[in-house]
């Protein structure tokens, strides 16, 4: 009698957060801190998104710097979707991955891969990283690729979505974002005009005029307001 095949158990949001603390145990980053901070930072962020998008964000690095391929990920039970991210953002998997731009306007086509580059771009862009960065090699030109990529990724999802990433991980990148859109709203303010809603009837003006004398005056079953 042939036993009946198991199910595979769910591939869940804390299984990828331990298999990328697993995967990039050893690893490091330009400043020599454990990388899987990193990655873990950035699966923390997409916690107000499903799950997909946050076991993509706790992995979104895991193709790109261990031997983990596409059909692993499936094999270990990661969806569908959520590999398509993880493979959207890697970058050696580019058409040309040596052209930064290119690659984040191929992310900035998917709506999912854009949270979870947004959240990789604001923890990259943390100050004391930056400021870190700028101290051990004071000789280089500041890196302006990520500043330069915030205004694609940002225009490619709501920005409702993206505050909510920023607050997690990265909130002084907020008031970057507001100037961002300060400067999009072309409304000219002068001369914007609030046009009052007119009465449709004389009769409906001279029936509010009445209520409102009414109202005015005191009376014995009236009550008091501040």
């Amino acid at each position: 009698m042939t036993e009946p095949a198991h199910p595979q158990p769910r591939f869940t949001v804390e299984t990828a957060k331990v298999l990328a603390e697993v995967a990039h145990n050893r690893q490091k980053d330009k400043l020599k801190r454990p990388y899987r901070e990193h990655v873990l930072a950035v699966g923390d962020a997409l916690a107000d998104f499903d799950d997909d998008i946050r076991i993509a964000g706790y992995l979104h690095d895991i193709a790109e710097d261990t031997p983990m391929t596409r059909q692993a990920l499936l094999d270990v039970g990661v969806s569908e979707r959520a590999a398509n991210i993880i493979e959207r953002v890697t970058k050696r998997l580019h058409e040309n991955p040596d052209d930064y731009q290119a690659g984040i306007r191929y992310i900035a086509e998917d709506h999912d891969a854009t949270l979870v580059k947004i959240a990789d771009n604001a923890h990259n862009s943390l100050p004391e990283r930056v400021k870190a960065l700028a101290e051990k090699w004071p000789d280089k030109p500041p890196v302006t690729r990520y500043d330069d990529a915030r205004p694609v990724l940002y225009a490619a999802v709501p920005v409702e979505e993206t505050r909510k990433i920023l607050a997690r991980i990265n909130p002084w990148l907020l008031n970057e974002l507001d100037d961002m859109l300060d400067e999009a709203d072309d409304t000219d303010y002068e001369f914007l005009s609030y046009d009052a809603p007119e009465a449709d009837t004389a009769a409906d003006m001279a029936a509010d005029t009445a209520a409102g004398d009414a109202a005015a005056a005191p009376g014995e079953t009236g009550s008091a307001r501040d």
